[in-house]
């Protein structure tokens, strides 16, 4: 099925099963997998769940009738931090407030286990736009601590201003999804209990601070995951991800902590557990 349509192709089985704490399997059509093919491609090599992530109310939406039908899935729901203010932008404060009004009930629902991604990101948005996407970032924080649920984080070259506003907002549990931050980011993860999450960019060459924070992350507070369709691991870095590539990823992540794979997919599970809740098993 992947040569076929043009993804690459599955590595070796895990031996023990692993979550994959962030994934776009609403993009998944667009190279060709479905939600549902996604994750039964990830379920063959041992990834038997997967955390959909919202980005908007339309993949929001998607994601919480995916894990409403499909027990291997769990939704997060959010505006990305580039979506709020140029909502704003194209449709006007108003929509922007009935956005996250939407977001709130959607938190609510029982198969909603986050609220995510939410964040800064400076890289794709403008100084003009920064206000919004802040207090975008403020409302999201506010509904997962109403919701008694953790925030997945967006934080793209705003590490400083990503914790002020954690902190300032007194957000509970925390995962900052594809950390891209230093070891100085992940000590100060650390202390306040918070999960730095790892994805494929882990295996660029030129990723060597990422090396370095993954190396002093507690074990208790590491997840990996792949934000497919992006940030494919080497050795098929350039094509579309996948949660079936997941294995590259954990098998990267072991050797650079000079740990054993088992045990760390079997650590990066327990704690995606201890985040998003017992999973409900592989299969339908």
């Amino acid at each position: 099925m992947t040569a076929a349509s043009g993804l690459p192709p599955a590595p070796p089985g895990l031996s023990v099963p692993v979550i994959d704490s962030h994934a776009h399997l609403d993009l998944a059509a667009a190279h060709g997998l479905d939600p549902v093919a996604a994750l039964d491609a990830a379920e063959a090599v041992n990834v038997v769940g997967v955390v959909q992530i919202g980005t908007d109310l339309i993949s929001s939406r998607m994601g919480a009738d995916l894990a409403r039908s499909d027990p291997r899935a769990r939704a997060a729901v959010a505006l990305h931090p580039n979506e709020a203010p140029a909502l704003a932008v194209r449709e006007g404060r108003a929509a922007l407030t009935s956005a996250w009004a939407e977001i709130a009930r959607l938190a609510r629902q029982p198969e909603v286990s986050a609220i995510g991604e939410t964040g800064l990101d400076y890289f794709r948005t403008p100084p003009e736009g920064r206000a919004v996407q802040e207090e975008s970032f403020r409302v999201h924080i506010g509904i997962a601590r109403e919701v008694g649920k953790p925030v997945i984080v967006h934080d793209r070259d705003a590490h400083a201003d990503v914790l002020r506003v954690l902190d300032e907002e007194q957000a509970e549990c925390v995962i900052i999804h594809c950390f891209s931050g230093d070891a100085a980011m992940a000590r100060a993860l650390a202390e306040r209990g918070w999960y730095a999450s790892f994805a494929g960019n882990i295996t660029f060459r030129s990723a060597d601070d990422l090396r370095d924070a993954l190396r002093i992350v507690p074990g208790n507070l590491l997840l990996v995951e792949t934000d497919a369709p992006f940030l494919t691991p080497t050795p098929h870095r350039g094509r579309p991800n996948s949660p079936y590539l997941l294995g590259h990823t954990i098998t990267a992540m072991a050797e650079i902590r000079q740990d054993d794979v088992e045990a760390l997919a079997e650590g990066t599970y327990r704690n995606a557990e201890t985040v998003f809740g017992a999973w409900a098993g592989s299969g339908r």
